[in-house]
């Protein structure tokens, strides 16, 4: 129940993991991470430089190659990132690319024909890991495939020692949802629990419930939340491990929660036709900043 359940569930096509490399150290781990996503899935890997991205930070690479950090070129960086493709995972096909044109273009471009994409998270001013670039933002609230973004402090493991799960985010109208099929198919490949989450918060004019009831939602919003998450795992195969769990609160703080002790963190993002603005919601935007484990934004229509 790995590759072939996912494919049956997802009908995935012959189509590249494609990975944004600019020579930091982060967007190597990325590389590494997404040659274990294309093993996963029998895909090949597509790493991809644009010529045009802002000089990378740090001496990491310069120090590998042995040159002084002006004499790093287009060609270094994506050699570079071959080889830790093909040291991490032998047996993944890997092309490479160098784009001439800025990084949010060009990678927006390369996910019309992607399975999924990876970028490393590398913020400003030296502030890596705290707040998201602003090419992996862009990228992410853009592309036409699932973006993963690895937040938080996690290496270069796709999956790790203890038991993991995938967390998914319970948007309000699940049917058909791109985001639980991608966490789906991601939960069949690594032999891990989906964890479905769905925030709900009281009104501020209810009190709280006595605490003598027991064994049932006591609020109409708590079994609201209950009742989408059943919804949103109508489809879910039936050996696939899942649990259910409905956090009372904000819907951001609730994931950022379950972050910290989860594989990946999936969530959906719409897409408006004619909408040419950041087509991030508030919960993606806040989790791609903050989560403790890579996120994967997963648009989906309408």
């Amino acid at each position: 129940m790995k590759a072939s359940a996912a494919r049956a569930f997802g009908e995935l096509v012959d189509l590249p993991v494609v990975v944004g490399v600019d020579g930091s150290e982060p967007s190597l781990r990325a590389v590494e991470w997404a040659a274990d996503e294309a093993a996963l899935r029998g895909a090949s890997l597509r790493l991809v430089y644009a010529s045009l991205w802002e000089r990378y930070e740090g001496m990491s690479l310069a120090h590998d190659l042995g040159k002084p950090s002006e004499e790093v070129m287009a060609d270094d960086i994506v050699e570079t990132a071959e080889r830790r493709a093909r040291q991490r995972q032998p047996g993944v096909k890997v092309t490479t690319d160098v784009l001439p044109e800025e990084a949010e273009y060009g990678l927006i471009r390369e996910s019309r024909g992607a399975l999924a994409m990876v970028l490393g998270c590398r913020g400003r001013s030296g502030v890596t890991e705290a707040l998201l670039g602003s090419v992996s933002l862009t990228v992410a609230g853009h592309a036409h495939c699932p973006v993963i973004v690895l937040r938080g402090s996690h290496d270069n493991r796709i999956r790790s020692e203890a038991p993991g799960r995938i967390v998914l985010g319970v948007a309000g109208k699940p049917a058909d949802s791109a985001a639980l099929r991608f966490a789906v198919e991601e939960a069949l490949l690594r032999g891990v629990t989906l964890e479905a989450v769905r925030a709900w918060r009281r009104p501020l004019h209810e009190p709280r419930a006595h605490p003598l009831i027991t064994g049932e939602p006591a609020h109409f919003e708590e079994a609201l939340a209950a009742e989408l998450v059943e919804s949103a795992l109508v489809a879910v195969p039936a050996g696939l491990q899942v649990r259910r769990r409905t956090i009372e609160g904000f819907p951001r703080d609730a994931l950022l929660a379950v972050s910290r002790e989860a594989d990946l963190l999936v969530v959906g993002a719409r897409r408006r036709h004619g909408h040419f603005g950041l087509q991030l919601g508030r919960v993606a935007h806040g989790v791609l900043h903050h989560a403790a484990c890579p996120v994967a934004v997963v648009p989906e229509s309408g």
